[in-house]
């Protein structure tokens, strides 16, 4: 039997969705998947879309051109099923990271600290022992990253931010801001599976972490364990050890990295934790 080619228009999320997929026998059976990286703005064959089977993609708005979803739904062959996917991100544990461009995994607190030119320790110990309640809205902050993910997942028939919303605090569900765990990736691929009418995935089928693709992973954004106890985190304690891309650090020692590579003007921050 031919398989039809499945594609996946999606971030980083996208290759352990298809390995997730494929533990269903009938969509292993029918498909073979294709993954297409949103962000790296990969380009789509037209003669891909023209043959595409099934597709599968993140909401992207018109912003993206050529490649925003209204754009690449217009070139599929009208008998082609298509369904929006999720695209999960949650800020909860860390509510001071930000996505502004320059450095890798922003921090609000430690970029304030470092721009008003304090020396090392000074900064350290403003991050690590001064109220973050004292700056920061932890509650506002919560709601804010709420609201969004509401938002993103109105784009998808695929539920899951009720999910997050009730186990978040009992474990890491996520182990950056946008690299959700095998238990909500696990979640996606189900709801995926339900609305496209196929078989679950099988439980033997299930696929072992080297599906969640190089360097998914191999960084647990270190969490400010004031953040986990205004939370009511069941982790992020000052002692609990972070897996930093294969070196054991808390997270005082990854603020320290964190400082030590902006002090030395570095923005390969990924690079630096990587030997650091």
């Amino acid at each position: 039997m031919d398989k039809r080619t499945a594609i996946l228009h999606a971030n980083c999320q996208g290759q352990p969705l298809a390995a997730q997929l494929l533990a269903s026998p009938e969509f292993a059976q029918s498909f073979a998947p294709r993954v297409y990286l949103n962000y790296a703005r990969e380009p789509l064959p037209e003669a891909e879309l023209a043959a595409c089977g099934l597709f599968l993609y993140q909401h992207l708005g018109p912003e993206w051109g050529e490649l925003s979803s209204a754009a690449l739904l217009a070139q599929l062959p009208a008998d082609c099923p298509r369904l929006c996917i999720p695209n999960m991100f949650f800020r909860g544990p860390w509510p001071l990271w930000s996505g502004a461009p320059g450095f890798d995994y922003r921090d609000v607190l430690l970029d304030t600290l470092l721009d008003m030119g304090l020396p090392r320790r000074d900064i350290l110990h403003v991050c690590l022992s001064t109220p973050l309640t004292w700056k920061y809205d932890l509650d506002a902050l919560l709601k804010e990253t709420v609201e969004r993910e509401r938002e993103r997942q109105a784009h998808t028939p695929v539920q899951y931010l009720d999910f997050v919303l009730e186990h978040w605090r009992e474990r890491p569900l996520f182990y950056t801001v946008n690299h959700p765990g095998p238990e909500l990736l696990g979640l996606a691929a189900a709801g995926i599976l339900r609305e496209l009418g196929l078989a679950p995935q099988s439980p033997e089928l299930l696929p072992g972490p080297e599906a969640l693709g190089a360097g998914y992973a191999d960084f647990e954004l270190p969490v400010h364990p004031q953040a986990a106890a205004f939370y009511g985190l069941a982790y992020g304690a000052e002692t609990q050890i972070f897996n930093v891309y294969g070196r054991a650090k808390t997270f005082a020692q990854y603020a320290a990295a964190y400082v030590d590579c902006r002090q030395l003007g570095l923005d390969d921050f990924i690079g630096y934790l990587q030997l650091a």
